[in-house]
């Protein structure tokens, strides 16, 4: 079992390390084609961070692990909103814009429980295709809501965010060659997949090994894995005070974790065995998407006594493991 563990990490190291360059990649390469800046910052970056839960989550209904699919799903949405929220709020109170509150993260929550009826009633082809057309719905609300509140912010957030991301991996060059981003793009998706192959392959192993259910596995190991992206564009976002951006980014990831990836798995999946998970995980799920909505609803920030909240809901949410 040391062997799986240690490809299980090896996995999560390349399922980041891939993950950031297929980001960086495609949203330089939507650039180069003129690609709106709105178009870059909702569609391009917004789905790029959450590929790893995507990727994970498909292969994993494909190879018929869906426990590990759905709890991969289930975590990653309950991370973000607490152990990650949370973490944020206790390195420094923020405040966040009002149109923020009102707008995308009322999106995300609905989003949150269009999934979890899904994955109650089973995720199969059939609710796949519901899933699918939630998706292409918020996205053509989140583009035109960009749209309409003016592109200034964003604009100059998808040049700092490719700025930031040349200086740290292109050396000084100040306009790489037309061929560098495409072959980024393509090498990040390879080892996305890569990764996610060598962490599902592994930890399926392993939770055999243990002998536990795999959504254990999932909700744990692989969910603190492929949300390791959102953790770290929090902690870089939260360093350069773009506060919006730290909850846009994390409501965000599971709107796109909630619609597109229980899409990815109800296809994989096939009628055979749908993707399914119980009640009370759903409901925890549910209920810190409220939670956190709350909170920040109340005063339009976090203080340091929120983020305590939110990492004692993250705590309170693992007993429920046990139930399985």
């Amino acid at each position: 079992m040391i062997i799986e563990a240690l490809l299980s990490v090896a996995g999560l190291v390349l399922l980041t390390f891939a993950a950031d360059h297929l980001v960086l990649g495609s949203s330089r390469l939507a650039a180069r084609m003129r690609i709106s800046p709105v178009v870059v910052g909702v569609v391009v970056i917004g789905l790029g961070t959450s590929a790893p839960e995507f990727l994970v989550s498909a292969l994993a209904a494909a190879r018929g692990d869906t426990g590990i699919a759905v709890g991969n799903i289930v975590g990653s949405n309950i991370l973000n909103l607490t152990l990650i929220l949370g973490v944020a709020a206790l390195i420094t109170p923020f405040a966040v814009a009002s149109t923020v509150i009102r707008r995308e993260v009322p999106l995300a929550v609905g989003s949150v429980l269009v999934f979890a009826v899904a994955a109650y009633t089973g995720l199969s082809p059939l609710t796949a295709l519901l899933l699918t057309a939630c998706a292409a719905g918020a996205l053509f609300v989140l583009v035109r809501w960009a749209r309409s509140g003016g592109n200034q912010e964003l604009t100059a957030e998808v040049a700092e965010f490719e700025a930031e991301g040349g200086a740290a991996v292109v050396a000084a060059a100040k306009r790489p060659a037309g061929w560098i981003e495409p072959v980024r793009t393509v090498l990040g998706l390879a080892g996305v997949l890569a990764g996610a192959q060598l962490l599902v392959a592994n930890a399926s192993t392993i939770a055999e090994q243990l002998g536990v259910p795999q959504i254990i596995v999932g909700f744990t190991l692989v969910a603190l894995g492929t949300s390791l992206p959102e953790l770290v564009t929090t902690i870089q976002a939260q360093r350069r005070g773009e506060t919006d951006l730290v909850v846009g980014n994390l409501f965000g990831s599971n709107l796109f974790n909630s619609l597109a990836g229980g899409a990815f798995i109800g296809f994989a999946a096939g009628t055979d065995r749908p993707g399914t998970t119980t009640l009370p995980l759903l409901s925890a799920m549910l209920f810190t998407a409220l939670l956190a909505w709350a909170l920040l609803r109340r005063g339009l920030r976090l203080t340091r006594v929120d983020g305590l909240v939110l990492l004692g809901a993250y705590c309170l949410t693992l007993p429920l493991l046990l139930t399985f």
